[in-house]
């Protein structure tokens, strides 16, 4: 009976806010790091070092709304190399070379990790293509390749920042002005 008072006493206390949880740690908070923890994946691919405005753009070249593996998007988060950065993992998939030359273009600072048995396989950086076909639309309304059935042709006139020129109507694009087909 004595035991059960003193167990009554205790939770009436808590209720009350009489009873503080004790410090987990003597570590100072300056010194303790705040990480996010993103589930690893037995086989698939992960991209990482894309710009935090490009992440959900890679989401959308990749279609991973309608994947049926496990998908995992991060933006915004720190990064030695280029400040913010997003990340995206894709459980059970394999890049196209059609899909990392669409990623190229808008996060050409990307690397693919291809994961097997929870490990990186292969790192790759990937490049942007000196000739980009049939991945991007003319922004020009009277360009051919909006008019016809014609494929798009773009020529890299210039890496960083990025511009692009139409080998029909030769204009010239910025990457806020790249649509992706």
């Amino acid at each position: 009976m004595a035991k059960r008072k003193s167990i009554n006493k205790k939770m009436r206390n808590t209720r009350r806010g009489k009873v503080r949880a004790k410090k987990a740690s003597s570590v100072p908070k300056e010194e303790l790091k705040r990480e996010l923890k993103i589930s690893a994946i037995d086989e698939g691919t992960v991209i990482d070092h894309i710009p935090t405005d490009a992440t959900f753009k890679v989401a959308e070249i990749l279609d991973l709304e309608n994947h049926k593996g496990i998908v995992s998007i991060a933006t915004n988060l720190q990064s030695k190399r280029i400040g913010k950065k997003g990340i995206v993992k894709v459980g059970g998939k394999s890049l196209t070379q059609d899909e990392v030359n669409k990623i190229a273009i808008v996060a050409p600072e990307a690397t693919v990790n291809i994961i097997k048995n929870y490990d990186v396989k292969e790192k790759i950086k990937v490049k942007t293509p000196e000739i980009i076909d049939n991945v991007v639309k003319c922004s020009n309304p009277i360009c051919i390749t909006n008019n016809e059935q014609v494929p798009t042709k773009f020529y890299i006139a210039r890496k960083d920042p990025l511009k692009i020129k139409c080998h029909y109507c030769e204009r010239i694009m910025g990457k806020e002005d790249i649509e992706i087909v």
